[in-house]
């Protein structure tokens, strides 16, 4: 029986990719992420209600009768709503909640954030700042980490590679929650930043844990082919790479299903940003050495 191939049948494995790459710049460009008011500014109320919920036109309707201008208004289970508006005040954070009382009767406040607009632009260039920072930082050290592994591809393009998938690694996320953010409202704020450096991490960690494999073998040099030596390290190491995940996924999984709301959105992206990571490591990145050096020869 045939040994399956993770460099054999790289060109399968680039083509997903690149499918993933493509739909979540396609979802990123038709949908657009739902920020939070972390990064947009504003005040955000969440409101229990005793009974059934009043309907959010009719919220919309009476906060604008008030002069609330740019409310919105999101139903959500067990008969809340979260109204989202401008910044406001104290002042203002009361009068809006005696304008809903007055009109709709009984309800309890769950929460209240306010962020102003300015400092949310500040934390959104921040954090979109902070993410390329780490690409850059992470390529420039494992390019620096291989630098004795010259021959027969060079130090800097392990670097370039890693870049690259941790970047395929966060694209696909963001992808995703572009769609889920459009049908079902899911926003993207500080942690969901903190899971895509977690990611970040994660995914490095993975791809190169099969690159240093790669090393180790091409030190023996027992004058195999490149594509060959890369697929016994790929071999080697696969295992424990997915049983790794597996156990960071169940994990993953019990945050997503037992966990509260605030923690669902930051478990799912790691979820997924694991579940990426580790196909990249395996069937993109290693595979992707083999392709740049049959280019390079060509």
């Amino acid at each position: 029986m045939k040994k399956f191939s993770f460099v054999g049948l790289r060109r399968w494995w680039f083509a997903l990719s690149a499918l993933s790459i493509v739909a979540s710049f396609g979802a990123l460009a038709a949908f657009g992420l739902k920020f939070s008011i972390d990064f947009t500014g504003g005040s955000l109320i969440e409101l229990a209600f005793v009974g059934d919920a009043p309907a959010s036109a009719d919220i919309t309707a009476v906060l604008a009768e008030s002069g609330e201008q740019g409310v919105t208004v999101q139903s959500a289970e067990n008969n809340r709503v979260i109204v989202r508006l401008p910044a406001l005040s104290e002042d203002q954070h009361q009068a809006v909640l005696a304008t809903l009382h007055a009109k709709f009767g009984d309800f309890s406040e769950d929460k209240f954030d306010s962020i102003g607009p300015v400092i949310g632009n500040e934390l959104r260039k921040s954090a979109l700042l902070g993410l390329v920072t780490t690409l850059v930082l992470i390529g420039l050290y494992v390019s620096w980490a291989f630098r004795k592994v010259s021959e027969p591809v060079a130090s800097w393009k392990y670097g370039l590679l890693t870049m690259f998938c941790a970047a395929h690694d966060v694209i696909i996320p963001l992808g995703v929650f572009a769609v889920i953010g459009h049908y079902w409202h899911w926003e993207v704020g500080t942690a969901f930043v903190a899971a895509m450096l977690t990611i970040l991490g994660y995914s490095i960690s993975d791809t190169v844990v099969v690159f240093d494999r790669t090393r180790e073998n091409l030190s023996r040099n027992t004058g195999e082919p490149f594509a060959t030596i890369v697929e016994r390290s790929i071999q080697q190491t696969y295992v424990r790479s997915i049983n790794t995940s597996v156990t960071v996924l169940l994990a993953l999984a019990s945050i997503l299903v037992f966990g509260g709301e605030s923690t669902q959105p930051f478990a799912l992206a790691l979820l997924i940003g694991v579940l990426v990571g580790t196909y990249s490591s395996i069937f993109f990145a290693s595979p992707a050495l083999v392709e740049w050096e049959e280019m390079r020869k060509k």
